[in-house]
């Protein structure tokens, strides 16, 4: 009998295009939880190529990791600059 290879599932691996990217952030922010929200953009940098990201926004590699990791605690002004790195927006809807 042959083993089934498995190897983890990274969602950075599958977020491909600006419908992906704009959709998965999104339903992260629907959920609500900041650690989610962070991680998310985090896979999101990561699909992207995190030396990039860091290069576009001035800051470390590996802080930004640190950062974007589901434990990370990044300040309000690294998400925006993420976030404007990866040319993406708030914005806020009512409801």
């Amino acid at each position: 009998m042959n083993k089934l290879q498995t190897y983890p599932w990274d969602a950075a691996d599958h977020l491909e295009t600006k419908e992906d990217i704009t959709a998965y952030l999104q339903v992260a922010l629907e959920d609500g939880d900041p650690a989610l929200i962070v991680a998310a953009l985090g896979d999101i940098a990561r699909s992207k190529g995190m030396t990039q990201i860091a290069r576009e926004t001035g800051l470390g590699r590996e802080s930004l990791y640190k950062s974007l990791a589901i434990e990370g605690n990044p300040e309000f002004a690294t998400v925006l600059k993420v976030l404007q790195a990866l040319g993406l927006r708030f914005q806020v809807v009512a409801t």
